[in-house]
């Protein structure tokens, strides 16, 4: 009976709603007299019915001038109830002047008798159906547990009981002031219960309503949910819902940076304005993972211009976009160049940057794939150190004043190539800042961050959903992990500690600095993580009827089951508790210029092997852990690899 009514048309339903108030006030009416005169009443008096009729068009024209048959009834808010007790009122005070004006004999009792009972049936009546189709809908929705009972929680509780997916059965919530208590109908458990609440209501997931909560505190939650089979996700972050980007019911994932429970530390406002405020920037990479974040922040110290410098088309005309639609609907008036090109083009970046009067230059353009380059060495070599050689010297000539190199933690005892050039581009530009005075060079070395191409957590969930398997390269195999966000905010911060140490020595700089990672990650463990907050269990030979297996694929080329951040232990604290500086060998610039010149030779020559042999002669303290692989070299002997996909 609910269903047909929901689906009739809503004249209909209205005339349907009309009815019932008609009876409603006629029984309340009827019912009012009978009280008063101690039995069943009927009125001998004409005037007694015709006051009621003459006040009944009345309250029904007061009712519809308040609104009662615009609400829909099953999603009327309590807020509703103040609409009907105002239309009802008044129809007991139209009631009230029909009485006097017809000298009816019928006592001022009658009259709030008759107004209760019609609050009572006008209002009752309409909380009854929307509470009747709320019970029939329910039965149809997932169960869900909601952790927080705070505003959030409640919105959240809201939207979904309005809505046709998911049905709150519970609160949960750590505030001991309100366990025990009932929010919109729901009681609020404590932690502890979570388990034998999922026991007995079976829900789908559990919901996460604490936006405010920092990531230490939701670790520590999820850290709590993880051995339960239940899947977990998340409301947006308190700034998505503010600024309107996302909606309180637009759920999501658990959040990779949610499990590694880091809390990023806010920035130094006086070192993020040093190097950008009213100052002319440029991003090299600016599409990639690490440049692209670079700008947004860079854009938000309002710099007076943003040099975009990229080589991948599609990369530089969707941040180029982005960082258009982030000015406009921040009122930022500042001029955004995109400039298509390669690092490797040092006359085209030294126009750039002479005829912009670039000031700050951060250099993110990088090769960054460690097997990819494994498998591309000429150009990977190439790109990584010719093209900061050449970025740096163009930059230099242009009269750059602070130039910041993205370097890796890959760069430290590499085992691969990719690493090695990034810990010889740090050598070239250690060498430039021992040569000259003018332009101040930095280096900020780190791990992992969370999100960027390649990286391991949307691979899994991809995996996961696709119902497995996971593949990890080795049950053993750790990393670091940062946000983009808070590694690009620290760069920044980075760079502007080595211009203003630079400026106090009078020297160019060439400090390294290495970010404070926190303690490192078992990508296995992190995989297991995943999985169980997606409400699966792991299948293996303890548990062979489980949902996802993991399999090891085995280390690729190039790649160790160990990251290290510093090359030796002499590191020097900084202002900053998540920036150190590290001191370590640097060479001379002849000693940089000699091996420059005899790896542009072996390029020139494609003697991949050769390459291979200087890498590792240089101080880099390069140590392969495989042989040459790269695709070309490899072609000619026996053993051919296809794709990246080929060598596990």
């Amino acid at each position: 009976m609910i269903r047909q009514l929901t689906t009739l048309p809503r004249n209909t339903k209205r005339a349907i709603a009309v009815a019932i108030d008609i009876w409603a006030l006629l029984f309340s009416y009827a019912f009012a007299l009978s009280v008063r005169y101690e039995q069943f009443y009927i009125p001998q008096d004409p005037d007694v019915i015709f006051a009621f009729l003459a006040s009944l068009p009345v309250s029904l024209l007061l009712f519809v001038r308040f609104g009662l048959y615009r609400a829909v009834v099953r999603y009327m808010a309590l807020s509703a109830l103040l609409v009907i007790s105002s239309g009802v009122l008044s129809s007991a005070v139209v009631l009230a002047a029909a009485i006097w004006v017809l000298q009816a004999p019928v006592p001022l009792s009658v009259v709030i008798t008759y107004a209760l009972m019609s609050l009572i049936l006008v209002g009752g009546l309409r909380l009854l159906m929307r509470a009747l189709y709320e019970q029939r809908i329910s039965r149809r929705k997932a169960r869900v547990v909601i952790y927080g009972a705070g505003a959030a929680g409640r919105q959240l509780a809201q939207a979904l009981i309005n809505g046709a997916e998911y049905h709150p059965v519970c609160f949960v919530d750590d505030d001991e002031t309100l366990q025990g208590s009932t929010m919109l109908g729901l009681q609020v458990y404590e932690p502890s219960h979570i388990p034998e609440l999922i026991e007995q209501h079976a829900p789908k997931m559990v919901l996460l309503a604490i936006p405010s909560a920092s990531r230490s505190e939701r670790k520590e939650i999820l850290e709590q949910l993880e051995p339960l089979r239940v899947s977990v996700q998340t409301i947006p972050g308190m700034a998505d819902m503010v600024n309107g980007s996302m909606r309180i019911d637009e759920l999501q994932d658990v959040r990779i940076e949610d499990l590694l429970g880091r809390d990023p530390v806010a920035p130094n406002r006086r070192l993020m304005d040093a190097n950008i405020r009213n100052k002319v920037v440029m991003v090299t990479g600016a599409g990639g993972s690490i440049g692209a974040e670079l700008c947004r922040q860079i854009l938000r110290y309002e710099p007076k211009m943003l040099v975009l410098f990229e080589m991948a088309e599609f990369n530089l005309y969707a941040i180029e976009n982005e960082l258009l639609g982030i000015a406009q609907n921040e009122g930022l008036q500042i001029d955004i160049k995109p400039v298509l090109g390669s690092v490797l083009n040092e006359e085209l970046m030294h126009d750039v940057m002479s005829q912009l009067n670039v000031d700050t230059v951060y250099h993110a353009a990088a090769y960054k794939h460690v097997p990819l380059v494994e498998f591309n060495v000429a150009e990977g070599i190439r790109n990584n150190i010719f093209g900061t050689w050449h970025t740096a010297e163009a930059a230099l000539a242009a009269g750059v004043r602070n130039f910041v190199l993205i370097s890796t933690d890959k760069a430290v005892r590499p085992t691969n190539v990719m690493g090695a050039t990034k810990r010889f581009a740090e050598l070239v530009l250690q060498g430039i800042a021992a040569r000259q005075n003018e332009m101040t060079v930095s280096m900020v070395r780190f791990g992992n961050v969370l999100g960027s191409s390649g990286s391991v957590v949307p691979l899994f969930r991809k995996q996961i959903e696709a119902g497995g398997p996971v593949t990890v390269t080795d049950p053993e195999i750790t990393r670091y992990f940062m946000t983009i966000p808070e590694a690009a905010q620290l760069v920044i911060q980075a760079g502007a500690m080595g211009a203003l140490q630079a400026e106090q020595s009078n020297t160019a700089g060439g400090q390294v600095f290495v970010l404070d990672m926190g303690e490192p990650v078992k990508i296995d463990s992190l995989a297991r993580k995943l999985i169980r907050l997606m409400g699966l269990e792991i299948k293996d030979a303890n548990n062979p009827h489980g949902d996802i297996a993991i399999e090891y694929s085995g280390l690729r080329p190039g790649e160790k089951l160990y990251e290290e951040l510093l090359i030796g232990e002499d590191v020097v604290e900084t202002e900053h508790p998540r920036i150190m500086g590290a001191r370590e060998l640097a060479l001379s610039w002849q000693e940089v210029t000699e091996y420059l010149e005899q790896i542009k030779v072996l390029l020139s020559a494609r003697d991949i092997q050769a390459l291979h042999a200087i890498l590792q002669e240089a101080p880099l303290g390069f140590s392969p852990v495989t042989g040459v692989s790269d695709i070309l070299w490899c072609s000619t002997s026996p053993l051919k690899f296809r794709s990246v996909t080929d060598i596990k």
